[in-house]
């Protein structure tokens, strides 16, 4: 490929880390590359809950609007802040490899008790904006108090340290790239089968115009299948629950020998969540029943 590639990133740390890693994958395949920092909905408005901003694709719109003006010609994203339906003219060519898919609870050493479950002491202060996490976190532990908590990776673990949290709730995969140094807090892995993430949980997606067949070609050599197949599942369940990042829904997906799926659901963010299991040789298959049993809670 002859021509430059501009990759369009939001500004985070983590979202130049995966931005980084593409640029690096592709160097790597002799194309040349260069980053477009380009700020998100999500990025600029800091002082309100996710439930209280208008629309979705927070982090994404601004993104895949300079994509489709051919300000940029690729875009990296955090696969679980895309929406199931692909704006007209854009495409999903490849998926990463998925990083551990696993929450991870950040907990203040003054706050833990490793005898109660998640190991946060009684009627902790618990830090995140996310209805799936709220609801599964009430569902152990009716005493834990819930407060909102944004902003990017560091900035989330700087209020851990600085404001009036107990503990707070990351996806341990951005935190594992970005390599950052835990020892002053208390840390706790939580089993996906057991506290669900979100659908596509630690898998990047490379977005590009339909129309660009020859980077579409290119990018094959970046591309997961396997990986493509589950969230295929995770992310078919996400959309025919009419579901964005604030549905209170977990769904985890494997794939060894025949498909099993994990699933978190709660109707509303004030509710308990509710756990199934599936399992399923046929993909399509596994979602229509995985639609049916949730649609009984």
């Amino acid at each position: 490929m002859n021509r430059k590639i501009i990759i369009g990133s939001r500004g985070s740390d983590l979202a130049l880390w995966q931005a980084n890693f593409v640029k690096s994958s592709l160097k790597k395949l002799g194309v040349q590359t260069e980053i477009q920092i380009i700020k998100t909905q999500g990025d600029k408005i800091q002082d309100l809950s996710f439930d209280k901003m208008e629309g979705k694709g927070f982090f994404t719109k601004e993104i895949e609007e300079a994509l489709i003006n051919k300000e940029i010609d690729l875009a990296v994203h955090s696969h679980k802040d895309l929406e199931t339906r692909q704006p007209f003219g854009l495409k999903i060519s490849a998926v990463s490899d998925r990083e551990d898919p696993r929450e991870l609870i950040l907990i203040k050493k003054e706050s833990f008790d490793p005898n109660l479950e998640f190991g946060i002491k009684e009627n902790g202060i618990v830090g995140t904006s996310s209805a799936r996490r709220q609801t599964q976190l009430t569902a152990e532990r009716a005493d834990i108090q819930l407060k909102d908590l944004r902003g990017n990776v560091p900035t989330r673990i700087e209020k851990l340290r600085t404001q009036d949290y107990d503990a707070i709730v990351l996806a341990y995969a951005g935190v594992k790239r970005l390599k950052i140094d835990l020892s002053e807090f208390e840390t706790q892995l939580l089993d996906p089968k057991k506290f669900v993430p979100a659908p596509a949980q630690g898998v990047l997606g490379i977005q590009i115009r339909k129309e660009d067949e020859e980077l579409d070609k290119l990018l094959q050599n970046l591309n997961h299948p396997e990986i493509q197949e589950q969230i295929g599942i995770e992310r078919a369940i996400l959309n025919r629950m009419e579901g964005g990042c604030q549905l209170p829904l977990g769904v985890y997906c494997e794939n060894k020998g025949g498909y099993k799926v994990w699933l978190s659901f709660a109707k509303s963010k004030g509710e308990k969540a509710q756990h199934l299991e599936l399992e399923g040789d046929a993909p399509d298959i596994l979602v229509e029943g995985s639609i049916r049993e949730l649609q009984k809670l």
